[in-house]
């Protein structure tokens, strides 16, 4: 079993989506710790407004189940490039850092 992190976004009906999210995995992985939520605008600047939260958990998947998985779930809920219902990115597995650019966000760093 590894340590994993990941990221969680929607920017369209937000709390249910997210809440979904963090359901869905909670019952795929293992030790399962999620943050709190936090509301950051869209960095695009294109007005939308997105909830944003971490997953930390334990995992036996590979990096690449793992993503592959995450994709899936983000398919279950209709996600479009305007309508994003859920955002789900591997951020980190193990001791292997993933979306470098990202760890730099401020919402990034408020959530760890």
């Amino acid at each position: 079993m590894v340590s994993v992190l990941i990221a969680l976004g929607s920017n369209y009906h937000q709390s249910a989506h997210i809440q979904w999210a963090s359901q869905r995995l909670s019952a795929l992985l293992d030790d399962v710790t999620l943050s709190r939520v936090l509301w950051t605008p869209d960095i695009h600047g294109r007005g939308l407004w997105y909830m944003n939260r971490l997953l930390r958990a334990k995992t036996s998947l590979s990096p690449d189940q793992l993503t592959t998985l995450l994709k899936q779930i983000e398919q279950e809920t209709q996600r479009t490039k305007q309508h994003v219902t859920i955002d789900l990115d591997l951020m980190q597995y193990d001791q292997q850092r993933y979306y470098l650019d990202d760890w730099e966000r401020p919402y990034i760093q408020r959530l760890l």
